[in-house]
């Protein structure tokens, strides 16, 4: 299907069959608003999507971002109505069923893209991965620590870092955080990254606020953050 923008319209209507969900989790989702000529509008690219099943966040970030970064679509980032378009054509990812068949969809910030919002902003399925990804298109994996979690479930990794764009934006610091927090092997996060505990993503914000004080953070390599971090982290790095 070739990508569109939900209308104001179609946005609203997509809205309140997410609010609907809490009431009967089994209502089919309105996919007739992609193109529907009220509720959708052609964006004026070329770009067809398939409606797969998106892995993780990672999968769906460079799968979005591999599919229109070659066309000229301006202002991708802050088009609450392209996301919401997204959102709804790959609702089995985003708002999947459950083993009873219904869905349990969060909080509306999940699936309707509030642009001018950065703390809330991240907390969109798609659009958050995707702006991850674009800010490390050099080298994605180093970002990591922010992907590898499943689209319908980010996780508290995500949680405590993503809100915070000094440290998104950050090579040094996604990359220590994917030094620490993701399991060379699965490539999935570590058991107790997401909790309160010493060296924890939550201890990782503060710790990293301590040094902002002081050093050039952007000037820093993974490495050379992870040689000063304390001790409570040295459980994360061995």
């Amino acid at each position: 299907m070739k990508i569109g923008r939900l209308t104001e319209v179609g946005v609203t209507r997509f809205a309140l069959w997410l609010d609907a969900l809490r009431v009967d989790p089994t209502i089919q989702p309105p996919v007739e608003l992609l193109t529907d000529v009220i509720a959708s509008e052609q964006l004026g690219a070329s770009v067809e999507l398939e409606p797969i099943q998106l892995g993780n966040r990672f999968d769906a970030a460079e799968y979005i971002f591999n599919c229109i970064s070659t066309e000229e679509l301006p202002d991708v980032e802050s088009d609450s109505g392209l996301w919401a378009w997204l959102s709804l054509f790959f609702i089995d990812t985003v708002c999947p069923l459950d083993m009873k068949g219904g869905r349990k969809p969060g909080a509306l910030a999940r699936h309707i893209l509030e642009p001018s919002n950065f703390q809330r902003y991240y907390r969109h399925l798609l659009a958050g991965p995707y702006r991850i990804y674009r800010a490390h298109r050099d080298d994605p994996r180093r970002a990591l620590a922010l992907l590898c979690q499943p689209v319908s479930s980010p996780g508290d990794v995500v949680e405590q870092l993503a809100s915070r764009q000094e440290l998104v934006t950050n090579r040094g610091i996604m990359g220590l955080a994917t030094k620490l927090y993701v399991a060379a092997d699965t490539l999935k996060v570590k058991t107790g990254a997401g909790g309160k505990g010493g060296g924890s993503a939550r201890r990782l914000s503060d710790i990293i606020e301590q040094f902002d004080l002081t050093w050039d953070l952007y000037a820093a390599t993974p490495d050379e953050l992870a040689a000063v971090m304390p001790s409570e982290f040295a459980k994360y790095l061995r």
